[in-house]
């Protein structure tokens, strides 16, 4: 068995993922996570209160181009 290279680099930095390091990669359910952990993957509560508004409105071009060049 050849010895993998560490993900972690010399500087501390992640290195970049090979696809040799994608296949010893497991999936999340089989990971050994603690079934409390594994039962809120995916998983979002209840937006408690809206807290923006979706509006549309329409602009002139040369508004348009002012804000964009900022």
């Amino acid at each position: 068995m050849t010895k993998r290279k560490p993900l972690i680099g010399e500087d501390g930095e992640v290195r970049e993922i090979t696809a040799e390091d994608m296949k010893h990669f497991k999936p999340i359910r089989e990971a050994g996570l603690p079934p409390s952990l594994l039962a809120k993957l995916g998983v979002r509560g209840p937006q408690k209160a809206p807290t923006k508004e979706r509006i549309t409105i329409r602009l002139s071009r040369e508004v348009l181009e002012y804000f964009r060049a900022r």
